[in-house]
């Protein structure tokens, strides 16, 4: 028989060195054009001098609107993040995004936005995050590698009935009859609202039964078979900036069956969403259903794209 003694807490003793640690806030697929997000934290004993820069080098140069805070954030009691200048703007130049710091400091928490450029689109990106004190100290951190997506994203596209109604997946864009009728190949879905109660916000590929585009005269070439599977609750965090923790990735378009697919989708929800796949197979799409309006006509989409060959 033994017994547990609980022993006595002690703080632990900072050690005298420039120290540093990094965590990444962003979550989810990390997609060309958009951020990724870290907070670099980086702190020296007050006797050991005053920390006078700090950056990051990335293995792949990030788009022109990377950058390093030049103000250390701390949460006040209401939760509210509270933003101190500590230093001049970052400056980017080749893989490294640099902050001079330009008050008396001895600790800080900088946020790095590192936005994806085309050139990393399919690829890995490291980082190597480093704090310089005014003694000669350097302290790193590295990070990654992190997988940039292949996918595409676009957000709040606005569907009209009898106007803006054509989409195509390619573009991930939504046009009138007069723009389609210029691009016939690129259209790929019809948006439509009728007021029979199984209708309502419908999305349709062109190549459907005409049965079901009621009073639709389709652009001269508008005629694409597109494949479409419904989804009811795949709130997809991205598209749809909502609470839930969800995110389609890369893999899940490659794996998505179409086997069951449909060519329509009727009496659409906010909040539901469809796979989709073009005529030709070139891209796989999931289409997020961010609100509909009935008296206006209309409904709000982001489209998350991949690119299969």
């Amino acid at each position: 028989m033994g017994a547990c003694k609980e022993k006595d807490y002690a703080i632990p003793e900072a050690k005298g060195v420039l120290q540093n640690d990094v965590i990444k806030r962003s979550l989810g697929p990390n997609l060309v054009g958009q951020k990724i997000e870290f907070a670099y934290a980086m702190a020296l004993p007050a006797d050991k001098g005053k920390i006078v820069s700090a950056q990051v080098e990335a293995s792949i140069a990030g788009a022109p609107t990377t950058f390093l805070e030049h103000r250390s954030f701390y949460t006040n009691s209401s939760g509210v993040d509270v933003g101190i200048d500590i230093g001049s703007p970052s400056v980017n130049k080749d893989n490294l995004t640099t902050v001079d710091f330009t008050k008396d400091t001895m600790a800080a928490t900088l946020r790095y936005n590192y936005v994806a450029p085309e050139e990393a689109r399919g690829k890995a990106v490291k980082f190597t995050f480093t704090a310089k004190s005014s003694s000669g100290e350097t302290a790193t951190y590295s990070m990654g590698p992190y997988n940039i997506s292949k996918m595409d994203m676009k957000l709040d596209l606005r569907a009209v009935d009898n106007a803006a109604c054509y989409i195509s997946i390619e573009d991930m864009a939504v046009y009138t009859a007069a723009q389609a009728a210029t691009m016939p190949g690129k259209i790929d879905l019809v948006y439509i609202y009728r007021t029979p109660t199984n209708y309502l916000h419908s999305i349709v590929s062109p190549g459907s039964d005409p049965q079901y585009l009621p009073g639709v005269t389709l652009p001269a070439g508008v005629n694409k078979l597109t494949k479409l599977v419904r989804a009811w609750a795949l709130r997809d965090q991205q598209l749809a900036r909502l609470q839930f923790g969800v995110f389609i990735d890369d893999v899940d378009f490659e794996k998505k069956g179409f086997e069951d697919a449909a060519d329509l989708a009727l009496n659409l929800k906010a909040e539901a969403g469809l796979w989709v796949e073009t005529a030709d197979g070139k891209y796989r799409a999931y289409v997020f259903i961010n609100s509909v309006t009935n008296n206006t006509k209309t409904a709000v989409i982001s489209i998350k794209r991949y690119t299969m060959k």
